[in-house]
């Protein structure tokens, strides 16, 4: 059902894309948004483990430097038929950990030093089961994918706003009818892409959730894991820079600060539903 929401979700981003372009410049205008678009995140999918390692100051853990938690990836991985990934270290204290990289060869699992403080052995083993999923779900792609669109629609959005502001003419209902819906097109079509691609974004979780699951065979410490890392995030919350902040998506919880826009356009399900779907796995 996750995968099947992803999919709708997708469909209809590209769906507004071919729309708004037809509207704007026929196949020509959603071409070139898509083309600019996905310059733009190509980049950030290509080189995202070394982007986001880079921001976080994070540092490759040898096997020597922690034997039982590379075994314990290991083995995780040898379940999920997946490569071993490199495992990073963020010298941070909030309790916390991500997955990235563009494909299966080239993966990093990533965790703060919090979490080997606050989670048990069985917990730490759900964490890394549910950052491995990531992986094997390839949710990096689809979430570029997703980047990727909702950018189109925000630019077909600005050449809808710049060309209605230099075409000339006379100021008649027809023209004011026209920039009327020109404003509208700016103005919704950028907030509809990013609450679709946000919505792909908490599907993505509930099936990392799912999957880690199943590869753990103990969604019992996942749900545990999940409420002592949202209990800590929302006590201890980290306040980032924008910059930082816009990695949120990226961490099985959220570990910013939540502000009212931030609870808006949430990034991540309800940590007590995900707890919730767990239990009754």
């Amino acid at each position: 059902m996750n995968q099947l929401k992803t999919t709708l979700l997708l469909a209809g981003l590209t769906g507004l894309v071919l729309a708004a372009g037809y509207s704007l410049g026929g196949q020509n205008g959603a071409t070139v948004a898509l083309i600019l678009s996905g310059l733009m995140n190509f980049g950030s999918y290509w080189f995202s483990e070394k982007i986001v390692l880079a921001l976080y100051g994070a540092k490759e853990v040898a096997p020597q430097e922690n034997l039982r938690l590379h075994a314990m990836v290991e083995g995780l991985a040898r379940k999920a038929g997946l490569p071993k990934p490199r495992l990073y270290q963020v010298d941070f204290p909030a309790p916390n950990a991500f997955a990235t990289g563009r494909n299966e060869q080239h993966a990093v699992i990533a965790f703060t030093r919090g979490i080997l403080n606050l989670l048990t052995e069985d917990e730490l083993r759900g964490v890394l089961a549910h950052e491995l999923s990531h992986i094997k779900n390839r949710d990096i792609l689809v979430s570029s994918i997703a980047a990727t669109l909702a950018g189109a629609l925000s630019y077909l959005a600005q050449m809808a706003y710049w060309g209605g502001m230099f075409v000339g003419g006379s100021r008649d209902e027809e023209n004011d009818g026209n920039a009327f819906g020109t404003l509208a097109l700016f103005i919704l079509t950028p907030v509809i892409a990013t609450l679709l691609h946000l919505a792909v974004s908490r599907s993505r979780e509930y099936l990392a959730d799912e999957t880690g699951a199943h590869v753990s065979q103990d969604p019992r410490s996942l749900s545990s894991a999940l409420r002592k890392l949202h209990d800590y995030s929302r006590s201890h919350p980290l306040i980032g820079e924008p910059k930082h902040e816009a990695t949120a998506h990226l961490f099985i919880v959220n570990p910013f600060k939540p502000s009212l826009l931030m609870s808006l356009f949430s990034t991540h399900p309800p940590v007590q539903e995900r707890v919730k779907r767990l239990e009754k796995m």
